[in-house]
């Protein structure tokens, strides 16, 4: 009501000039509230404008990360560019704004038990944690629905850094899709002797082509239960985020399909996606891997 007094000249409010007090008699306002209001209209304009501001950062860093980012991760990818900045505010802007972070839709079962084959023991029994990269890996294997076809993806991640050290596309999901997947993360992820590598009890992970491998790389095969997501909850997950973050369903091809699955494991997520580490706060998995390297190498 008060911006309807105006001061005591014509105004687009009050547009013959009436005078403030004859105004606030007439609208039921006291002086005192009026003058209030008229002091802090400067302050919360500037209020409304830094808002305004950093409304369109928070809009920059959430279309960046195709949409996905909560309040958790814009609030720590703006810190990590140098604003100093409450994590409610942002909170408060984003719902304001309408500004949401994707919810992830359910997955899928692929893989399917070899009834024949005798499984590995479970030697991770829920424990996603790993002290030093290279110590303990899972693995999992998904779909993409394209024109041409299914196009399948396997994955290995490290889970230390939570980076893939590995994968393979292909328009089957047979055991030479695993392999190699595990043959790249071995290439690339600097796997030490003894490394668990973690999967469900799908025939491909039981497959002897996928355990002449395991022995070969020296690593100690590993696995959940039938039906159990939670004991691969970490492999899973990934896929969830994969799915929910490139937000394309039919893809027109499977080299379209390699394509974004490329980008986002390389470009996006390996390199520039934010995960809370519970010691070293919010970092990509590729700077994990650098701050844990460093911090296991002796000192000269």
């Amino acid at each position: 009501m008060c911006r309807f007094i105006g001061v005591e000249k014509a105004t687009e409010e009050n547009p013959d000039g009436y005078s403030v007090a004859l105004l606030c008699r007439t609208l039921g306002v006291n002086r005192s509230t009026y003058y209030a209001w008229l002091t802090a209209r400067p302050a919360v304009t500037e209020r409304q404008s830094d808002d305004d501001e950093l409304a369109d950062r928070i809009r920059g860093i959430h279309v960046d990360s195709r949409g996905a980012y909560g309040a958790p991760r814009v609030h720590a990818a703006l810190r990590r560019a140098g604003h100093v900045i409450n994590r409610k505010k942002v909170e408060r802007i984003m719902r304001e704004r309408d500004i949401r972070g994707i919810t992830r839709r359910k997955r899928r079962y692929l893989t399917k038990q070899d009834a024949t084959a005798a499984p590995a023991p479970d030697l991770v029994r829920r424990d996603f944690s790993a002290a030093a990269p290279g110590t303990k890996l899972v693995g999992d294997i998904t779909y993409l629905a394209t024109i041409e076809g299914w196009w399948y993806l396997a994955t290995v991640i490290d889970l230390a850094t939570r980076e893939v050290v590995g994968y393979a596309m292909a328009d089957h999901h047979r055991a030479e899709l695993v392999t190699d997947a595990l043959r790249m993360a071995a290439g690339r992820g600097g796997l030490k002797p003894g490394c668990i590598m973690h999967t469900d009890r799908g025939s491909e992970y039981t497959s002897s082509e996928f355990r002449e491998e395991i022995g070969k790389l020296g690593l100690r095969q590993s696995m959940g239960r039938t039906g159990i997501c939670y004991d691969n909850a970490a492999a899973e997950s990934f896929f969830g985020l994969l799915k929910a973050e490139i937000g394309t369903t039919v893809w027109e091809s499977r080299e379209a399909a390699r394509a974004d699955v490329f980008r986002f494991i390389e470009v996006e997520y390996n390199r520039t996606r934010l995960r809370k580490h519970p010691e070293f706060g919010y970092l990509t998995p590729l700077e994990t891997r650098a701050r844990l390297q460093r911090d296991f190498t002796p000192a000269a």
